[in-house]
C-alpha cells in the first residue's frame, strides 16, 4: 500500500488562472444561483417540518419512486460545496444561508437521531423500509459530507454534531446484532462519508461501520432487497418485485470480493469502488484491493470514453456491454465523471501509479468539467459526445444531483494536486498552487506556478524551514514523451516509475524545479470493437480532449467534416476566446450540404477543402445551440 495521503482541500491555495477563475464562479456565481434554485423548486421548504408537507411537486412514477426522496442529498452537497468555496473566502451571506439551513435540519431531527425530512414529513411509520430505492442512507452520507466540510472551513459544530447523532441512529440500527436491520443502502455514498469521518475523529466505529456495509453488500441468502421487499408486501405497501429489474443495478448480484465486471448504475458504481478503495487502504485488506484492481481494468479496457465519461444507456443510467460507446446517445452523466475521480484518487493511494492519475485528470478535464457552464449557471446531466445541436444545458433538473457534485468538485480541486508521505511528497496534478506541509516533521512550503493545461510550463519552488532530504515525485502524464526536469539550473535525469519522476536530495530553501511537458496535438484511434468509432480520430492535446463545434465551423453541421491522415494540427493561441484558449486547426474536407436535397441519391457527395477548428469538449454548448462531434471521420 501507497504511504502518500492526499492535502487537504483547506490547506491549498489555488493560484494558477485556469482553476482560479473556475473556483472564483463557482464563489460568486454558481453556490448563489443554486441556493436560489433550491428555494425556487421547494427543496428548501421540504425542511419546514414540523410543517404539513406541500404537495408533490415531481409526482410519483408508477412504481411508487419520486426524485423528492433525496432531496436532502442535494441540500447537503450544496452545503458540502459552498464550504470548499468558503474555505478560499468567506463568504457572511453564503455562511447565514447554511446556519438557516442548519436550524431547520435541527429542528426536523427526531428524538432518537433519525434525519430524513421525507419520511419525517410524509411517510414516518415507513422509514428504513425501503434501503432498496428510496436513498436514506445515501442522503445521509451527503450531508455528512457536508456537515464534515463545513465543519472543517469554519470550526463550527453544530451541523457536525447533528449529524454523528444521526450516524450513531444508523450505527444501532444496522448490523448483525439481535433487532438489528442486515440492510446496507441501495445507492452507495454513506461509506465515503464514513471513512472521513473516522480521518476526521480518528474514531475506528465509523471505519467498522462503513466495513459492515461494504462486506454486507450481496452476501446475504435470501437477498435483503428481497426480505425488506417481502416486508412490505405484508403491510400492503408495495407489490412490484424490483424496481429496476435486477441486483447488479445496484451492486448488490455478488458480494463485493468476487465482482469482476462493472455492472448496473454508473453512479452507484463509482462510488462502491470509492468505498472498497478507501477500505483497503485503511484496513489492509488484500481482498478489497485485488478487486478494485480487477473492476478498475474492466473499465479502463472496455467502458470508458475518451472524455473519462461512464454510462452509455440512459436506461438504467449506467452500464451495458463491453465496448458499448455511442456517441450522440451518450449518456455519460457528470456525476459518474466526479465519483471517477473519488475512485481514481483512492486508488493512486492504494498504489502510487500514474496510470490512476492519468484518469484522474482526463475525468476532471473533460467528462466532468464539461457539465458546468463557463457562466456557473448552466449545467449538463447528459454528456454526449456528438450532437445535432439538440442538447442544451438547462439552469436546474428534475434530479438536480449533477449541478452540486460538480461545484463541490471544482470548489475542493485543490485536494487532488498533491500528496505526502513521512519521506516525501508527489504531485499528481498541475495548475498553479501553495501550500505548506509536514514532511517528517519538518514544514516545506510549495508553490508551483503554471499556465497548465495550455503550457507544460512548470515551475515549482521547494522552501523547507531547515534543510532536510526527502523525495520530490513528478507525475509525467501518460500523455507526455520527451519531459525534461532541471533542479536549480542543472538537468536531471527522467526516470519516471509507475508515471512518476524521483528527486531525491537535501532541500534548502528556495531550490526551484523546472518542469517541461512537452504537449503536441494528437491522434487517438478507438479500440476496433467500439465500432461506432471505426474510420474516425479524435484530437487531442495534453490532458484535453477536443471536439468541433458549429460555433467555430459555421456553413453547415460539423458532421459534414473529414480530416485527412496527414493533415498537419496546428496549435493556435486564441487570447479572445474564453478569457484566453487554445484551439487546434487542420486542412479538412467537407461535404457540401448545400447540394444535397434527397434523402437518397446515386452520386456521392461533393467535398471542398476546408479548415477545421476544433476546441476542448469541456468548453461546447456555451455559445448558444449547434451542432458537435468530437470523433470526427478520418479520410
Amino acid at each position: 500500500m501507497s504511504q502518500y495521503h492526499p492535502v487537504r482541500f483547506v490547506d491549498v491555495r489555488l493560484e494558477g488562472n485556469f482553476w482560479k477563475e473556475r473556483l472564483e464562479t463557482v464563489l460568486t456565481r454558481t453556490i448563489p444561483s443554486q441556493h436560489k434554485k433550491l428555494g425556487e423548486y421547494g427543496l428548501l421548504e421540504s425542511l419546514k417540518l414540523p410543517n404539513p408537507p406541500p404537495p408533490l411537486r415531481f409526482p410519483r412514477h408508477a412504481n411508487g419512486f419520486t426524485v423528492q426522496v433525496f432531496w436532502d442529498s442535494d441540500i447537503g452537497k450544496w452545503i458540502e460545496a459552498a464550504a470548499y468555496a468558503l474555505s478560499h473566502r468567506r463568504d457572511a451571506e453564503i455562511e447565514a444561508r447554511i446556519e438557516a439551513i442548519i436550524d431547520d435540519f435541527e429542528k426536523a431531527q427526531a428524538p432518537d437521531g433519525y434525519l430524513n425530512c421525507w419520511y419525517l414529513g410524509r411517510e414516518p411509520e415507513k422509514r428504513w423500509s425501503n434501503l432498496r430505492d428510496n436513498h436514506e442512507l445515501y442522503n445521509a452520507g451527503h450531508m455528512l459530507e457536508g456537515a464534515i466540510a463545513y465543519y472543517e472551513t469554519t470550526g463550527r459544530r453544530r451541523w457536525f454534531d447533528i449529524m454523528e447523532r444521526y450516524v450513531e441512529h444508523i450505527r444501532q440500527t444496522f448490523g448483525t446484532g439481535p433487532g438489528q436491520k442486515r440492510g446496507y443502502d441501495g445507492h452507495e455514498e454513506i461509506e465515503l462519508a464514513l471513512v472521513k469521518l473516522y480521518h476526521l475523529t480518528g474514531e475506528k466505529k465509523h471505519l467498522d461501520l462503513a466495513a459492515y456495509f461494504i462486506n454486507e453488500r450481496g452476501n446475504q441468502n435470501p437477498h435483503y432487497f428481497d426480505v425488506e421487499r417481502g416486508e412490505r408486501e405484508k403491510k400492503g405497501w408495495e407489490t412490484q418485485r424490483y424496481a429496476h429489474g435486477n441486483y447488479e443495478y445496484s451492486q448488490s448480484h455478488r458480494p463485493v470480493r468476487e465482482q469482476d465486471k462493472v455492472v448496473g448504475h454508473a453512479v452507484r458504481a463509482m462510488y462502491l469502488y470509492t468505498a472498497m478503495a478507501d477500505l483497503a487502504v485503511e484496513l489492509n485488506d488484500a481482498g478489497l484491493k485485488k478487486a478494485c484492481e480487477t473492476l478498475w481494468r474492466d473499465v479502463m479496457d472496455t467502458k470508458m470514453y475518451i472524455t473519462a465519461g461512464l454510462g452509455p444507456s440512459a436506461h438504467n443510467e449506467g452500464f451495458t456491454y463491453d465496448y458499448d460507446l455511442p456517441n450522440q446517445t451518450a449518456y455519460a452523466e457528470t456525476c459518474a465523471s466526479v465519483a471517477l475521480i473519488f475512485w481514481a484518487q483512492r486508488m493512486l493511494h492504494l498504489d502510487l501509479d500514474g496510470k490512476y492519475a492519468d484518469v484522474l485528470e482526463t475525468a476532471l478535464y473533460n467528462g466532468a468539467l464539461a457539465g458546468l457552464s463557463r457562466d456557473g449557471e448552466h449545467y449538463f446531466y447528459m454528456n454526449p459526445l456528438e450532437s445535432n445541436g439538440t442538447p442544451t444545458r438547462w439552469e436546474w433538473h428534475t434530479c438536480p444531483c449533477c449541478t452540486m457534485n460538480v461545484s463541490r468538485l471544482v470548489a475542493s480541486v485543490g485536494g487532488y494536486f498533491v500528496s505526502t508521505a513521512p519521506d516525501g511528497l508527489a504531485f499528481h496534478l498541475y495548475g498553479g498552487i501553495s501550500t505548506s506541509l509536514d514532511i517528517g516533521g519538518t514544514k516545506v512550503d510549495v508553490r508551483e506556478v503554471s499556465n497548465y493545461p495550455w503550457s507544460g510550463d512548470i515551475a515549482i519552488t521547494i522552501d523547507p524551514e531547515a534543510e532536510k532530504a526527502f523525495d520530490v515525485k513528478l507525475r509525467i502524464p501518460g500523455w507526455c514523451k520527451g519531459a525534461s526536469i532541471r533542479v536549480n539550473g542543472e538537468a536531471v535525469p527522467v526516470e519516471p516509475v509507475n508515471g512518476y519522476a524521483t528527486i531525491h536530495r537535501n532541500w534548502k530553501k528556495g531550490d526551484r524545479i523546472a518542469l517541461d511537458l512537452p504537449m503536441p496535438a494528437e491522434r487517438v484511434y478507438a479500440h476496433p470493437a467500439v465500432v461506432m468509432d471505426a474510420g474516425r480520430v479524435a484530437l487531442k492535446r495534453g490532458p484535453l480532449v477536443y471536439c468541433v463545434e458549429e460555433a467555430d465551423n459555421p456553413g453547415g453541421t460539423v458532421q459534414r467534416f473529414k480530416l485527412p491522415r496527414n493533415s498537419q494540427l496546428t496549435v493556435r493561441q486564441r487570447p479572445d476566446l474564453f478569457d484566453g484558449i487554445v484551439t487546434l486547426e487542420a486542412p479538412a474536407r467537407a461535404i457540401d450540404e448545400k447540394e444535397w436535397s434527397a434523402l437518397y441519391r446515386t452520386t456521392p457527395p461533393r467535398e471542398e477543402p476546408a479548415t477545421l477548428t476544433a476546441l476542448p469538449y469541456y468548453l461546447w454548448a456555451n455559445r448558444g445551440q449547434g451542432s458537435m462531434v468530437v470523433w470526427i471521420p478520418e479520410a
